[in-house]
C-alpha cells in the first residue's frame, strides 16, 4: 500500500552543486544550489531566482561555473547555502576554501571541488513554471585525484546529493550498473 505525503519537490538523488562567480569587486562568490540539471548535452539549467547574488553577477559577468560537491566539504558547501552574499560580503573567504580564475570563462574555480563545469551565461527565464539560469558548458575540469586512464571515476569524485525529504545529504559513490547495456537483457 502507498502513502500520500505532503512534499511536491521530491525527485531523489538531487545534485548538490556550488555556483561560482565573481562579486562587482573581484571577489568570489558561491552559492549551494540543488535545483540544477544538465537541460542538454552542453547545457545547463539552474532554478534560481534573481534574488541572488550568484543570479546578479552571472548577468553581470556572463559566466559562472558548478562544482559537483563532495563529500569532504559538507559543512562549506552547507555554509553556501545558509549564508547569502547579499549580505556576507565576504562569505566566501570565510569558507576557508581556495579558487582559481576558470581557463576559458570569467568565473572562478572552486580547487577543492573535483569536477567543475565552466559555463557561459545564455538567458535568465523567468514564467508561472518556474526561473532559472541556463549556460553552455564550455570546458569540464577535474582533479586528478577523480581520473583513471583519462575518464573521470565518479567513485573517487564522492558526490553528494540532496534528500529533500528529511534535508540530508547522501553520498553517491558506488557503481551499480552499466548505462545503455544492461537494459538490453530485456530487450527482444
Amino acid at each position: 500500500m502507498r502513502e500520500k505525503i505532503k512534499i511536491t519537490e521530491g525527485i531523489f538523488p538531487m545534485p548538490v552543486l556550488m555556483v561560482a562567480t565573481y562579486n562587482e569587486d573581484g571577489s568570489v562568490n558561491v552559492m549551494n544550489a540543488a535545483w540544477g540539471t544538465m537541460q542538454q548535452r552542453d547545457t545547463v539549467a539552474l532554478n534560481l531566482t534573481e534574488s541572488h547574488k550568484t543570479v546578479k553577477n552571472i548577468k553581470a559577468r556572463g559566466a559562472f561555473t558548478v562544482s559537483v560537491t563532495d563529500a569532504a566539504h559538507i559543512t562549506e558547501a552547507d555554509y553556501f547555502g545558509v549564508e547569502s552574499g547579499n549580505r556576507v560580503p565576504d562569505k566566501f573567504a570565510r569558507s576557508g576554501l581556495t579558487a582559481a580564475k576558470a581557463e576559458t570563462v570569467d568565473a572562478p574555480v572552486i580547487n577543492e571541488f573535483p569536477l567543475c563545469l565552466e559555463c557561459e551565461f545564455v538567458e535568465y527565464q523567468h514564467n508561472e513554471y518556474g526561473c532559472g539560469v541556463i549556460g553552455k558548458v564550455v570546458a569540464v575540469t577535474a582533479d586528478e585525484s577523480v581520473m583513471s586512464d583519462g575518464k573521470i571515476d565518479m567513485s573517487r569524485v564522492n558526490a553528494i546529493a540532496f534528500d529533500p525529504y528529511t534535508h540530508g545529504y547522501y553520498k553517491v559513490s558506488e557503481r551499480v550498473g552499466e548505462a545503455f547495456r544492461d537494459g538490453l537483457k530485456l530487450k527482444k
